[in-house]
């Protein structure tokens, strides 16, 4: 009787339910359902919204919105790479090159759909020491201007140009890492107190990388059209770079180095070289821009700046294997990962910069570097008494943070 009652319960608590599909077919149209519905609203709203809530007190011309992507200077030609990042079609009537009507062409087409992009070529004797400001003007009479100050030709792809732009990542991010990596067999002779202190500076190194790198990618969301959420991108790179990492360093200690704690610290190492490296990728990127656009100096201070501060670098990234050492073959890999991806980033920011993929990359080295600095903290309070002093943690990081600091100076910034 009592199961009888308990039957007759959990049928009652059932009969407000809907029913679960038992077939996989009912799954999915079951799951596909709300999609139908909400593509129907949309299409409702698109063709006949006018009609159901009225005509907007402000005209969708008015909120128009080109935005430029990419000025590529040519001798005696400018190309412009422009993007309807606004909410209606737009279309481009009139070109001013400083204040002054200039004939162009466009390619597909004059009239560019939302998210639509064209490319505009004028032939133009510019000049580089004069600054050149394009001024599109939209056939409801909106203006768009982008200004460059210093004009310089922008360099083809090609082997020569490829191999200047990948000798100036070589320069400043490959050569400091090595030589950051020689201090090796000094770094093995220090004791206990000293290794401690070490890995704290790695972490102040890493701590001042993190936050540099995010102040780019903050600055370079601010220049991506609002249609494209730059801070969305900024937040989506950082949690790719923590999870990922994260990720990395589970699979290496799961499948290949081992659980003895010899492997998690070569693990740690290879972690804050992949943190590095794609710091470095997003600096690359920032060089390799500024390079084509004459913003930036290339001289000897240039070289001897990032030289310098990279260095030390390569120093953070034997903190957590200075006491055990490691072979050659570890070297090697710990200055191409953390070194090689500066080469890279030269080569996009010089033939291919967009503010979107800079913001994802440098927000990507940010968040790989905030989980190698939380690690590196773990490391430091699992360490033994004589190291886990916190005095000597706390002035090892902001060793780290001020050697950064000063060594930044020396860098010419854009």
């Amino acid at each position: 009787m009592a199961k009888t009652e308990a039957v007759g319960e959990k049928a009652g608590r059932d009969s407000g339910r809907l029913p679960v599909p038992r077939s996989r077919l009912g799954l999915w149209v079951m799951g596909l359902f709300p999609l139908v519905i909400l593509g129907a609203i949309v299409y409702v709203f698109l063709t006949h919204g006018s009609s159901i809530v009225g005509a907007p007190p402000v005209p969708a011309d008015a909120l128009l919105k080109l935005s430029f992507e990419r000025v590529v200077f040519e001798p005696n030609r400018i190309v412009a790479q422009v993007r309807n990042t606004g909410p209606a079609e737009a279309t481009i009537a009139q070109v001013l090159v400083n204040e002054a009507i200039w004939n162009f062409t466009v390619a597909p087409s004059a009239s560019l759909p939302r998210l639509g992009s064209a490319t505009l070529s004028l032939a133009y004797p510019w000049i580089e020491t004069e600054p050149v400001k394009l001024t599109l003007i939209t056939s409801n009479g909106l203006t768009f201007t982008h200004t460059t100050e210093i004009p310089v030709v922008t360099p083809k792809l090609g082997w020569r140009s490829a191999g200047t732009f990948s000798l100036l990542g070589v320069y400043a991010g490959v050569i400091p890492v090595y030589l950051g990596l020689l201090w090796l067999p000094f770094l093995r002779r220090l004791d206990d107190r000293w290794l401690g202190f070490l890995i704290a500076v790695t972490a102040g190194i890493l701590l001042f990388l993190g936050v540099d790198v995010l102040v780019e990618g903050f600055e370079a969301a601010g220049r991506v059209p609002k249609v494209f959420h730059g801070v969305v991108i900024l937040t989506t790179g950082v949690v790719v770079g923590v999870f990922g990492l994260l990720a990395g360093g589970r699979w290496s200690m799961r499948f290949g180095a081992g659980r003895s704690e010899e492997s998690r610290r070569l693990v740690l190492a290879y972690m804050v070289a992949a943190g590095i490296g794609l710091h470095n990728l997003g600096e690359g990127l920032a060089i390799g821009a500024a390079y084509i656009t004459g913003q930036i100096a290339l001289g000897a201070l240039l070289v001897i700046g990032f030289t310098i501060h990279n260095a030390t670098e390569g120093f953070g990234i034997l903190g957590p294997v200075a006491r055990q050492g490691v072979t050659l073959v570890h070297l090697l890999w710990f200055g191409l990962i953390a070194g090689g991806p500066t080469v890279v980033g030269t080569l996009l920011g010089g033939f291919a910069y967009y503010h979107i993929l800079a913001t994802f990359f440098f927000s990507l080295g940010a968040g790989a570097i905030f989980y190698v600095v939380y690690e590196l903290g773990k490391l430091i309070l699992s360490e033994e008494p004589a190291s886990r002093e916190y005095a000597v943690g706390f002035a090892g990081v902001l060793a780290g943070l001020l050697v950064m600091f000063l060594t930044s100076l020396l860098v010419t910034r854009s």
